[in-house]
């Protein structure tokens, strides 16, 4: 969990430097906070937690869960990835490629008809990854601070 917690915490950042008013900052406790709260999803049913693995070391992860009825987003039952991440220095592998493919898969397997996901408008090496493996987009999501 420390390592995941590690990329937990490159998420958040790499989101907050994209969009610092939309995304929260990354703090001194986020990586043992980000690697217990995925911790106690493991005991979870309907959550899918899965390592990528190069020379006895985790070099990305996957988080996703079947969720039901979502009213807020207008969606029916479906599973949805919340998180997809491969360490920076091993990215271009394929790695990330393999992680989605298997979240799907596992989410499949349980029984979601349908697989979701959001990725940060800024992410564009994301998207290329999400529309190769299929994905279409469906929502834009749009913020409006007390800056603008």
């Amino acid at each position: 969990m420390p390592v995941l917690g590690a990329f937990g915490t490159q998420l958040t950042a790499l989101h907050h430097q994209w969009d610092p008013t939309r995304f929260i900052a990354a703090g001194a406790g986020t990586k043992a906070s980000y690697g217990r709260w995925l911790h106690s999803q493991l005991e979870e049913p309907d959550v899918v937690v899965l390592t990528a693995e190069q020379e006895n070391a985790i070099v990305g992860y996957a988080y996703a869960s079947r969720e039901g009825y979502d009213y807020m987003a207008l969606r029916g039952p479906a599973g949805v990835i919340h998180d997809l991440f491969v360490d920076p220095e091993r990215r271009s592998q394929g790695i990330g490629r393999m992680l989605l493919d298997a979240a799907v898969a596992e989410l499949r397997k349980r029984g979601a008809g349908l697989v979701v996901l959001s990725t940060a408008h800024r992410n564009e090496a994301a998207q290329r990854l999400f529309a190769t493996a299929g994905f279409r987009p469906t929502m834009v999501e749009m913020a409006l601070d007390d800056k603008a």
